[in-house]
């Protein structure tokens, strides 16, 4: 840490944020009901419409949410949605897992302005490495997304929309908290006559919390720098639009390995580890419209997650790149057809010297035809696709979407909606002999069916209920042989997820409240027990008061203990997020996340131990715009 934390900081953030107020300023945050049901989503149908039409259910983590603390990590953003289960092994920088909708880690797609940030060794995106400094608005589809996104979005998808500059100007925001944790962020726009540049420039360090609840003056919390870079170039026209992104993030995290048990002294010198991390994007788009009603869009792209452990020589390299050609035709003014190819190339280059050495460098590539038809009119909103994937490993695969929402009432929708999904065996699946991989693995199939009702109570209250099921076969899961304690990962398992939602949202001019409900039974349907580490119930709560000058929010989220969890508990923690316009171009804000200090355990991490959370993080910062 190059910043000195003084005590004086913990003070004055709890002063702020018990004094002051939610955390941008109220041309960012004011949302009306009618507003948010008017915001722009296009995760669902790769072009924008409005979430009201949509025939699935997602849900939007707003500037408002993002932009409240540039030290809040995606993680934790990720926990205000009820339906995902956020589980972080430590704080700044440990490795997290994403549960949407009860379904494995691997089953959500996370994708950066549609760029696919899953990696082709573990099947996950790095989490805890991505940066929100450029981010607009997270955009969480839940169910089967298989059809315009390939593999991996059983569960859903999360989007990382970044933005785009409306209007010229300059930035730079500071924010100090509590474990000596200091970022700093840079950044100017420019936007005239539908060109825009965009430049961002970050640094965050923290000392880190405890990942593990081992208690021993030698372990060393989970120290994490990091810093990076972004920049974004485009030019927008009605005939014509093309842009380049680029942006880049690296650094360091300390993580904990080799405890099992306080007695074994002999494994002290293996408790503290590091390793350096890379994460490096870069995305090319263009749009032409050959006429009034046609549209070609074509995206290549680039992404590679990389990571090198400091005491050994073991690394993981992983890049995928993409190309992708679609058109749409708005061939009457209420229906559309888009059609499309995608070709993607998944590489991965690892190392691992250890108990068992696993080394492996694979290239696996695959190439998606997806065509789509959309009708929407004042009352009904339909979706229908279908996707023919040839996988360079799996041959042929199948799947196919069809969904409809219709406008019953002025103040009354429903929807309902059936597809298929399936996910691909990761390299490390396949390939990463010494951890179980199994080269005749099959791909993970799903179906899900889901119906759901919207309805608005007065201008100013409105609700969401929906239900599910998702059915996966071919469940890839590593089992130990009692004989011999080695395992094997095999497509043994048939799992169900079955649940509904509810969600609540009223607004009364300075006032607002947000409420998210989930309930999920993770099968699995080889013996009727739950899966692992998922909780069955999930809340969310949002409420506070926001204008033009100040605001207070505070944020509940909070889940039930796993019904086989090993160990795992259920939580509920506070956050208080505050802002203060002094004047247009200066905003101070402070945040507290976790306010009660809630201890938590995430997973079992052997010898009677187990991961727990980052616990209390108190900050205050201040920006200055022009």
């Amino acid at each position: 840490m190059t910043i000195k934390f003084q005590p004086t900081a913990l003070v004055g953030a709890i002063a702020i944020a018990m004094g002051f107020s939610a955390s941008v300023s109220a041309q960012d945050n004011t949302t009306t009901v009618n507003a948010s049901l008017d915001t722009l989503v296009v995760t669902a149908t790769r072009s924008e419409q409005k979430i009201k039409d949509v025939p699935a259910r997602i849900s939007i983590i707003e500037p408002k949410k993002i932009e409240q603390s540039p030290i809040a990590e995606l993680p934790h953003l990720l926990m205000s949605d009820a339906s995902i289960d956020m589980m972080q092994y430590g704080g700044y920088g440990q490795a997290a897992s994403i549960f949407t909708r009860g379904t494995n880690s691997t089953h959500t797609l996370v994708l950066r302005d549609g760029v696919r940030l899953n990696t082709g060794s573990a099947g996950s995106a790095s989490l805890a490495f991505i940066d929100t400094t450029d981010i607009k608005q997270i955009e969480v589809l839940k169910g089967p997304a298989s059809v315009l996104y390939g593999t991996d979005a059983i569960g859903g998808v999360v989007h990382l929309v970044t933005k785009t500059p409306e209007k010229t100007g300059a930035f730079i925001t500071g924010e100090i908290g509590e474990h000596k944790t200091y970022k700093s962020v840079v950044g100017a726009d420019l936007a005239e006559n539908g060109v825009y540049a965009q430049i961002r420039g970050q640094h965050l360090e923290s000392d880190g919390t405890q990942v593990t609840d081992f208690k021993n003056s030698n372990v060393k919390t989970g120290a994490y720098d990091q810093e990076g870079f972004s920049a974004k170039f485009g030019i927008e026209q009605k005939q014509y639009a093309a842009s380049i992104d680029y942006s880049q993030n690296e650094g360091t995290s300390i993580y904990t390995d080799g405890i099992f048990n306080p007695s074994y002294t002999q494994l002290l010198s293996l408790i503290n580890k590091s390793q350096d991390f890379k994460n490096e994007s870069i995305n090319l788009k263009g749009r032409v419209n050959l006429n009034d009603t046609i549209s070609v869009n074509a995206r290549v792209s680039q992404f590679k997650d990389e990571l090198s452990q400091n005491e050994a020589a073991d690394f993981i390299h992983n890049k995928t790149q993409e190309a992708e050609l679609y058109s749409k035709w708005q061939f009457t003014p209420h229906q559309n057809v888009m059609a499309g190819v995608s070709h993607r190339d998944t590489e991965t280059d690892l190392l691992s010297e250890g108990w068992t050495t696993v080394q492996y460098d694979k290239d696996v590539s695959s190439t998606g035809y997806f065509i789509q038809h959309q009708y929407q009119n004042n009352k009904l909103s339909t979706q229908a696709g279908l996707r023919v994937e040839d996988h360079e490993t799996f041959g042929t695969h199948t799947v196919g979407q069809v969904a409809a929402r219709y406008q019953i009432l002025p103040v009354t929708s429903i929807y309902t909606n059936i597809g298929t999904a399936f996910r691909a065996p990761t390299n490390n699946d396949l390939y990463a002999i010494g951890w179980g991989a199994n080269p005749d693995l099959k791909p993970e199939e799903s179906i899900s069916y889901e119906i759901g009702l919207d309805q608005k109570i007065t201008d100013n209250l409105t609700v969401g209920l929906s239900a599910y099921r998702n059915e996966v076969e071919d469940l890839i899961t590593y089992i130990t042989d009692p004989v011999t304690f080695e395992g094997q990962l095999f497509n043994v398992k048939k799992a169900t997820f079955t649940g509904g939602e509810f969600n609540l949202n009223w607004t009364q001019d300075d006032l607002l409240l947000d409420l998210s409900y989930a309930y999920v039974q993770p099968k699995d349907k080889s013996n009727e027990q739950d899966l692992s580490r998922r909780s069955r119930q999930s809340l969310t709560l949002t409420t506070g008061l926001q204008n033009e000058v100040y605001g207070i929010s505070t944020s509940l989220s909070a889940k039930s203990k796993p019904k086989n969890g090993s160990g795992v508990t259920g939580y509920a923690t506070v956050d208080v997020n505050t802002y203060w316009n002094i004047n247009p171009h200066v905003k101070l804000f402070a945040n507290i996340e976790n306010i009660g200090d809630v201890q938590y355990k995430n997973a079992s991490y052997g010898g009677n131990h187990f991961y727990v959370n980052g616990g209390r993080l108190a900050s205050a910062g201040l920006t200055f715009k022009y």
